[in-house]
């Protein structure tokens, strides 16, 4: 008699996949994790094949061999659209890793992850930014989050880039002075802008490590520099904005309703962004309860499946407690 698998979650982001293979219990059977999701640089075929590399290592360590498989939970990078959420959901199915399958973006696995029931707002602020939102009955909230095409400002790499705009002028004269003129170079252990924007235009610093200026923009910002200050509040209305928008599409405005903060810009719960988000948020939306998500996304991911085929309350909660 085999091991029966009720719920395939996935929970798959630009660097790393994680999977759970959850029993109709609730009872967490197997995991593994695997590469980033990016079908836009490697085509989708390619990118599923890392999920099947995954998940090929979930399901040999079940305790037994396979009896049968049901729903397929995958919360994905890059499934920034409805179509494209359809067209993975098409391609998953081709591949028969699932008896039913269900994608979302994975920006829903961290709002199902930090809530007790599918019902509250997420605003995820990593690399780039994203929010969405759901209600009872099946209701959602969204944003394309495709960057500056569709409206979006802010996010890690944002912040980033936009540190070094303002950098840049201050040096030579065409913007006003900030501390961000001599901490951004000096983070790489260079002593101008000048030399950090060549260094950046051939490859001396690879563009990958950009993001490492974030952390630097809220450390010039913490000890009251004008513009990397201006930099955070911005930050933090966009933040606002999204989940004011989220939860008025919902009609959870005027409710007690979960917000939820979640990726490594927000997780770092850097006290000028973050308070200023509650404080903002308090303002616009009384009633919403504001916290940061510890729980892991395929926690949500594996929820999201288990409210797809109906489970209960048990088992939900039994689910959670082995992520407590």
């Amino acid at each position: 008699m085999g091991v029966n698998v009720s719920v395939v979650a996935v929970d798959a982001g630009n660097s790393k996949t994680d999977v759970a293979l959850v029993g109709a219990d609730g009872t967490v059977l197997a995991t593994a994790r695997g590469g980033g999701f990016q079908p836009p640089v490697v085509g989708v075929e390619s990118a599923l094949d890392v999920l099947g590399a995954a998940l090929e290592h979930a399901f040999a360590a079940l305790p037994g061999p396979v009896g049968s498989v049901g729903h397929l939970s995958a919360c994905l990078a890059n499934a920034d659209l409805p179509v494209e959420e359809a067209e993975l959901a098409a391609a998953l199915q081709a591949r028969g890793w699932g008896a039913s399958v269900q994608v979302r973006n994975d920006t829903f696995a961290i709002l199902r992850a930090g809530v007790d029931e599918p019902r509250g707002v997420a605003v995820v602020c990593g690399a780039g930014i994203n929010c969405v939102g759901m209600a009872p009955g099946g209701r959602t909230a969204r944003f394309p989050a495709i960057g500056r095409l569709s409206g979006d400002w802010g996010g890690g790499l944002g912040l980033a880039e936009e540190s070094l705009w303002f950098a840049a002028r201050a040096e030579d004269g065409r913007g006003e002075p900030t501390e961000l003129a001599r901490a951004l170079p000096g983070h790489f252990g260079l002593d101008s802008m000048y030399a950090l924007i060549e260094a950046l235009h051939r490859g001396g610093v690879p563009l990958t490590r950009r993001h490492e200026l974030t952390p630097v923009l809220f450390a010039t910002a913490a000890a009251g520099d004008r513009v990397a200050s201006a930099l955070v509040e911005r930050m933090a209305q966009e933040v606002v904005a999204m989940a004011s928008v989220a939860l008025t599409r919902l009609g959870l405005l005027e409710e007690e309703a979960p917000v939820l903060l979640g990726g490594s810009v927000l997780a770092a719960r850097h006290p000028q962004l973050n308070d200023r988000i509650a404080e903002l948020l308090a303002a616009r939306a009384p009633k919403a309860v504001v916290r940061v998500v510890s729980e892991p996304p395929v926690l949500g991911a594996a929820l999201l499946g288990l409210d797809r085929t109906g489970a209960g309350a048990e088992v939900h909660r039994r689910l959670r407690e082995q992520y407590a």
